[in-house]
C-alpha cells in the first residue's frame, strides 16, 4: 500500500515534468491544477456519500482522502495534457485519462475500495472535474476566449474561497457548518454583498483590462476604472471580509486566523512582489496611481485617474433629468441625448476615453462611477451580469420605456 501511494504521486510528478519540455508556460498549467485539486475535493465528498468509492484509513489523509494519492490525481488530470494540449486533443485527452481511471482504480486494492457504480462516478468526474480543468487551462495557455475563461475563474475560486479553505479549517481546527443551520439564507444576503466589489473588479479586469484575476493571466491594461477607482486591492478585501464573516457565522477561530494571516501575507510578501511586477509592466502610470489610491482603504471619491467618461441623458425625459441633476463629476460630461453624434439615440448612452460603452441602466450605471463612493457601489451591483438585464426591464416597464431622442442627423 505504501509503495502504491508512492507511486501515485511520482509517476504523475514525473509525467509533469516530462510534458512541461513540450511547453515552458506557467498561467494555463497551473490554474488546470488547482481545479482539478479543488473539483477532486468536491468529488472526493460526493463519491463517498454515494459509494462509488472509499480509501483505506491511512495517515497523511484529508477527511479519509489521501492526500499524495488527491495531489498525483490532481496532476494527472490537470497539467499533465494541458501541457500536451498540441499532440493531444482535448477528446483524446478525456479518453486517455478515462482508460488510466480504468486501469489504476481496480489495480490500487486494497488502498482503494470500488462501489458498484463507480465508473458512473468516474464519468461524473471527467465531465465535472477534468473537462472544466482542461477548458480553464487550455484557453489561458492559447490565450483563448477571455470571458469563458473569467467565468470559470470565479466559479473556481469561490468554491475555494467559500468551501474548500472553511472544510480545512474545521477539520484541522475548530468550527462547522452545521453553526449555519437556518441562518444560510442571512448570511448569504450578507456574503453577496461583500462579494460585490470582487465581482465588479473581475468585470473591470476582463472589460477594461483585457485579462483574467489569476497573477499569471493579468490583465495587459492598467485599471482604474469600476472599484479600481477607489481602491487598490477589491478582490482581496472581498475575500478577506467574507472568509472573516464565514468565521463567525461557523464559530470557527481557525479560519478567522487563515484569513487574518491571508490578510498579513497579501500585505507583506505578496504586496511586494506584485507592486514590482506592476511598476515594471505600467511604469510611472502605476506609480500615480498608488499615490492616489490606497490598499484595504476605499477612497469616497474617485481619484483622478478614473477613466473620463460622456453620459447622453434625454432632457426631456422626467427619470433621466432626475438622474443628470445627481450625477455630476470632474471625470464625467453631461450630454443631451439629442447632441449624440450618430443615430438617435433610445436609451441613455455611456462613452469611455477607453472606447468601453454601455445603454440605459448599464450607461447610468457607469455614470454613476463618477460621482462617489455612496453612489459607486450600487452601481457595481447593478452592472453584474444577469442584474444588468433584470434592471434594464425593470426600467423598461415601470420607470422610462425605451424612446427615441433626435439626433443631429435626425431619428433613424
Amino acid at each position: 500500500m505504501i509503495v502504491a501511494r508512492y507511486l501515485c504521486l511520482l509517476v504523475p510528478a514525473i509525467g509533469v515534468l516530462v510534458a512541461a519540455r513540450c511547453d515552458r508556460g506557467r498561467a494555463g498549467p497551473a490554474l488546470s491544477l488547482i481545479a482539478a485539486a479543488v473539483g477532486l475535493a468536491v468529488l472526493h465528498e460526493i463519491a463517498t456519500a454515494a459509494g462509488w468509492w472509499t480509501f483505506a484509513a491511512v495517515d497523511g489523509a484529508y477527511r479519509g482522502f489521501p492526500v499524495d494519492l488527491w495531489l498525483g490525481w490532481a496532476v494527472l488530470w490537470g497539467p499533465i495534457p494541458v501541457l500536451l494540449r498540441r499532440v493531444l486533443p482535448l477528446p483524446i485527452a478525456l479518453g486517455l485519462l478515462l482508460w488510466i481511471d480504468a486501469v489504476a482504480m481496480p489495480a490500487l486494492s486494497p488502498l482503494v475500495s470500488l462501489g458498484p457504480h463507480w465508473l458512473l462516478g468516474e464519468a461524473i468526474g471527467l465531465v465535472a472535474v477534468a473537462l472544466p480543468a482542461q477548458l480553464l487551462g487550455r484557453w489561458t495557455a492559447d490565450g483563448r476566449r477571455l470571458i469563458p475563461r473569467v467565468l470559470l475563474q470565479v466559479g473556481l475560486f469561490a468554491v475555494l474561497l467559500l468551501w474548500l479553505i472553511p472544510s480545512v479549517a474545521f477539520t484541522l481546527g475548530d468550527g462547522g457548518w452545521e453553526h449555519l443551520s437556518g441562518q444560510w439564507f442571512l448570511y448569504g444576503q450578507a456574503g453577496f454583498l461583500i462579494a460585490v466589489p470582487a465581482l465588479a473588479a473581475v468585470r473591470e479586469f476582463a472589460l477594461r483590462g483585457g485579462g483574467t484575476p489569476f497573477p499569471w493571466d493579468p490583465p495587459v491594461r492598467l485599471v482604474t476604472s469600476g472599484p479600481y477607482a477607489y481602491i487598490a486591492n477589491p478582490m482581496q478585501v472581498s475575500a478577506i471580509l467574507l472568509l472573516l464573516l464565514l468565521a463567525v457565522a461557523t464559530r470557527s477561530a481557525s479560519l478567522a486566523f487563515a484569513a487574518l494571516s491571508g490578510a498579513a501575507f497579501a500585505t507583506g510578501l505578496a504586496k511586494a512582489s506584485e507592486d514590482q511586477d506592476l511598476q515594471r509592466r505600467y511604469a510611472s502610470a502605476w506609480l500615480a496611481y498608488r499615490r492616489e489610491v490606497r490598499d484595504w482603504w476605499p477612497r469616497t471619491r474617485p481619484a483622478s485617474m478614473i477613466v473620463p467618461g460622456r453620459l447622453w441623458l434625454d432632457d426631456d425625459c422626467g427619470p433621466c433629468a432626475a438622474v443628470r441633476d445627481r450625477l455630476s463629476g470632474r471625470s464625467l460630461r453631461l450630454e443631451p441625448a439629442s447632441a449624440f453624434p450618430g443615430p438617435a439615440l433610445w436609451r441613455a448612452r455611456y462613452e469611455a476615453d477607453d472606447g468601453h460603452t454601455a445603454s440605459g441602466v448599464a450607461a447610468v450605471a457607469r455614470g454613476m462611477e463618477h460621482r462617489g463612493l455612496l453612489y459607486a457601489y450600487p452601481s457595481w451591483f447593478l452592472l453584474l451580469p444577469g442584474l444588468d438585464r433584470l434592471a434594464q426591464l425593470v426600467t423598461d416597464a415601470l420607470i422610462a420605456p425605451p424612446h427615441p431622442a433626435v439626433g443631429k442627423n435626425g431619428v433613424r
